[in-house]
């Protein structure tokens, strides 16, 4: 017997009867040989960290654009702390730790440059009323656009995952939803610590009650749901926060949207952000031959979504440095 398939008989032993067993797996889309060590979604979690969308993360915008200081979130570390939430409830719950991981690692894959303001600013390209979604996008970075163009060839599941921790739809499994709720637990949490730090909001400013109940710092908030949602989700075929502490959370949520990602003076540059991408954009539909040949438009695929493709990708950095290439003058030496 492999290593891997003691793995997969340990799963079945001590998991619970809820959990996404990898043996049960959907599969791929193109067969693989099996790994002698690892297991379908160990290789997925590895493939995720070694491809260049995930280490383009560190260079992309969580919130604040262009930050001066080194302890603002960026969406990588939001990456890192979303697994590590999302670690921590799946093992409480005796669910699929790996797969878990795995989903957690690549659900911003495709976000854009310069945060969620990327995603409007691309979805002007696509024809008629389709919008950019960075969901999306992460699956068809994982599907289609990594590995030269063959992408990762991940498992069902941690697809499903990426795709649907946002939206209207939930993921098929235990192990999904998990990352969906994660992922909202850390940014609400860590957009705080970083809104303060950067002196936009005061303690004394954020809602009462969800303090008093949850928490003043954001590691006794994420400790209290953490606690709520492993409380809450214990023999039951659903992940979910109680009715109470869900709502609080929502009411630190719309403070956010409030006082810092609409109502900010951090926010004021973002129309300088949707014009350097929309700029992009256009460039490059009018000059496709400027992009690098794995984005060039193949058989079924118009120049509107290589496009989008490709400036998504770009870390923040990389879309002002080629802003600054196309649109700004240069001086010469006579």
């Amino acid at each position: 017997m492999t290593i891997r398939e003691q793995t997969e008989q340990l799963e079945k032993k001590f998991l619970s009867p809820r959990a996404a067993l990898v043996a049960n797996t959907r599969g791929r889309e193109r067969s693989e040989e099996s790994c002698s060590i690892r297991t379908d979604y160990q290789r997925d979690r590895d493939r995720i960290i070694h491809c260049k969308s995930f280490r383009r993360l560190k260079h992309k915008t969580q919130v604040f654009l262009a930050p001066e200081g080194d302890h603002y979130r960026t969406r990588l570390t939001h990456t890192m702390e979303v697994a590590q939430i999302s670690r921590t409830i799946a093992r409480a719950l005796r669910l699929n730790e790996d797969l878990t991981e795995a989903i957690a690692l690549g659900h911003d894959l495709g976000h854009t440059p310069f945060g969620h303001i990327g995603e409007s600013a691309l979805s002007e390209f696509l024809p008629g009323a389709e919008q950019f979604h960075h969901n999306v996008q992460s699956l068809r970075v994982v599907e289609v656009l990594e590995y030269q163009g063959r992408g990762l060839n991940l498992t069902w599941e941690v697809r499903d995952g990426i795709l649907n921790h946002t939206g209207d739809t939930k993921p098929s499994t235990l192990e999904g939803q998990i990352v969906r709720t994660a992922d909202r637990i850390a940014y609400i949490n860590h957009d705080i610590d970083d809104a303060l730090r950067a002196g936009l909001i005061k303690p004394e400013d954020l809602p009462e009650e969800p303090v008093m109940v949850l928490g003043q710092f954001p590691g006794q908030r994420i400790d209290a749901l953490a606690h709520n949602m492993v409380e809450n989700s214990l023999d039951s075929d659903t992940i979910r926060l109680s009715e109470e502490i869900s709502a609080l959370m929502n009411e630190l949520r719309q403070y956010l949207f409030d006082e810092v990602y609409i109502g900010s003076i951090a926010k004021t540059e973002e129309d300088k952000a949707v014009y350097v991408l929309k700029s992009l954009g256009e460039y490059y539909m009018e000059h496709p031959e400027k992009m690098p040949p794995e984005y060039q438009p193949g058989e079924g695929e118009s120049l509107p979504t290589r496009v989008c493709d490709y400036v998504a990708g770009m870390t923040d950095r990389y879309a002002l440095a080629k802003f600054n290439e196309f649109f700004l003058p240069r001086s010469w030496m006579v």
